[in-house]
C-alpha cells in the first residue's frame, strides 16, 4: 500500500522487495495511506459479520465449529475470518492485533469520514463494539474477540 509517483515508487521498489511483497502503488502521496484504512475497515466489518453469524449459529442451536467449516471456503469466506474464525471458536483471544490497535486505526479511519464528508455507518457500529470491550478490559485482547461482545448481549 504505498503512494506516489510511478517514478517515486520504481525508485523505492527495490526497499519493498526487501521488506516484503514489494508494495502496490495504489495513486499518489497519499492514497497509500486510504489503502490502509480501507482496509482496516474491511478487516473490522468482516471480522464483526463473522462472529455476529457464529453467534447467531450458537445461539440457534448449530454447531458453530460445523456451521465456519461449511461457510469458510464458500462466497462468504474471507481471509480474516480463516484467520481469526479459529480463534473465535476456541475463545482463543491472545494477542495477534489488539483491539486497542484496531480501535486507533479506526479512529483514523473515522476521522478521515469525517474530513472528507464520507458517512461510515458500519465502522462507526464495530468502533463502538471495541468501545465496549475495551471498557470490558479486552483492549489487549485480538480482535478476534469481537465475538465476545455478542456472547454478552446476545
Amino acid at each position: 500500500m504505498v503512494g506516489g509517483t510511478d517514478k517515486d515508487y520504481a525508485e523505492a521498489k527495490p526497499l519493498f522487495d526487501v521488506l516484503g511483497n514489494g508494495g502496490n502503488l495504489v495513486g499518489p502521496i497519499g492514497s497509500g495511506n486510504v489503502c490502509k484504512l480501507a482496509n482496516q475497515i474491511m478487516v473490522a466489518v468482516n471480522l464483526a459479520g463473522g462472529a455476529e453469524a457464529l453467534s447467531l449459529a450458537e445461539k440457534a442451536g448449530a454447531d458453530v465449529e460445523k456451521v465456519f467449516n461449511a461457510i469458510k471456503d464458500g462466497f462468504a469466506g474471507s481471509n480474516a475470518m480463516n484467520a481469526r474464525g479459529p480463534k473465535m471458536l476456541k475463545e482463543d483471544y491472545a494477542p495477534g492485533f489488539r483491539i486497542d490497535l484496531h480501535w486507533k486505526d479506526l479512529n483514523n479511519v473515522l476521522e478521515t469520514g469525517y474530513l472528507t464528508g464520507a458517512p461510515l455507518p458500519l465502522t462507526i457500529q464495530v468502533q463502538n463494539m471495541f468501545n465496549y470491550l475495551r471498557a470490558g478490559g479486552d483492549g489487549v485482547s485480538d480482535h478476534s474477540a469481537l465475538i465476545k461482545y455478542y456472547k454478552e448481549i446476545l
